[in-house]
């Protein structure tokens, strides 16, 4: 099923990112150069308008650059390793669904997927913000909260396909007003995705003041001296900092790289380790939390990378 790939003598690579709002589509050569990028809009709820539209950028792309490509797909889940079945996705529209193999019926060539925070730690790790470290956590946060974990080059997807669930379990060291915590769709209180998303945040404020925000007006309104918005910052920067430190203490890597909307908080790369050292079980911390380097959508790339 799988088709050589040569456009003027190079290999190319599409990766998509199949969002809840949005899906973008990255055609990259040999050496990660980007040949094309474009995005849609997702037709949230309906799978198979969700799948037609895959088919139709990748004809599009194809026939732009008059050639066929290797294509990878970032998806906001996993597929289940004992039914072949999505598993796990915020996009509820595409769980137990055989996403995998009827995306490759219509292209008619073997496809790869991972979950979406695994793209972006993978495009990170490849040639980005991590682009020289042994271990790489990269975290997505925006309107969910995942992970991905990349070491020497290789995704970790893990025995049960969920390396990297970051979001999904409570947040650490939790102070008696937080507990039990907000309601999760998983079925659970407290995941740390209810606190760090961008929903999250949001909620956090309105709870304290009464008044609607969205995260990324809380954070211009801190920088404004704005006292409530500032006061919720503080008290999200104090959970980000006990959930990556949290993961420091388990996975020790080299780099961590915050990718989604709250990336481009720029307060968050001095303020957070200034706070994770009371936790971590270390003398010293030589890990480095960054921002990313190609942007808050930089997992698109690493769907396009995940063919080798």
């Amino acid at each position: 099923m799988m088709a050589r790939m040569r456009c003027d003598g190079n290999r190319v690579r599409f990766g998509i990112d199949l969002g809840g709002t949005k899906t973008e589509l990255i055609a990259l050569d040999d050496v990660g150069s980007e040949l094309l990028r474009f995005r849609r809009s997702t037709p949230a709820g309906d799978y198979r308008a969700s799948l037609q539209l895959i088919s139709e950028m990748v004809q599009k792309a194809e026939t732009k650059l008059g050639c066929t490509a290797t294509v990878g797909i970032g998806t906001p889940g996993a597929v289940s390793r004992s039914s072949g079945l999505m598993k796990n996705c915020n996009s509820t529209w595409l769980n137990g669904r055989p996403f995998r193999e009827e995306i490759e019926t219509l292209l008619q060539r073997q496809i790869r997927t991972s979950n979406d925070a695994n793209c972006f730690a993978m495009s990170e790790a490849v040639d980005g913000a991590g682009a020289e470290a042994k271990t790489v956590f990269g975290i997505i946060v925006g309107t969910g909260t995942g992970a991905g974990i990349v070491i020497d080059g290789h995704i970790l997807e893990g025995v049960n396909g969920i390396a990297g669930e970051w979001g999904h379990n409570p947040l650490p060291w939790p102070t008696d007003d937080e507990r039990p915590g907000p309601a999760c769709y998983c079925g659970r209180n407290g995941c740390i995705e209810t606190w760090l998303s961008g929903p999250g945040m949001a909620a956090d404020h309105q709870q304290h003041t009464g008044h609607t925000l969205t995260a990324e007006e809380i954070a211009a309104g801190a920088t404004q001296g704005h006292t409530d918005c500032m006061q919720t910052m503080s008290r999200y920067t104090h959970r980000l900092a006990r959930g990556l430190a949290h993961v420091i203490n388990i996975l020790d890597p080299d780099v961590i790289v915050l990718g989604g909307g709250m990336s481009n908080i720029a307060s968050f790369y001095e303020a957070v380790p200034a706070l994770w050292h009371e936790f971590i079980f270390s003398d010293t911390i030589e890990t480095q939390l960054r921002p990313p380097a190609h942007g808050d959508s930089s997992g698109v790339r690493g769907a396009a990378w995940l063919w080798e």
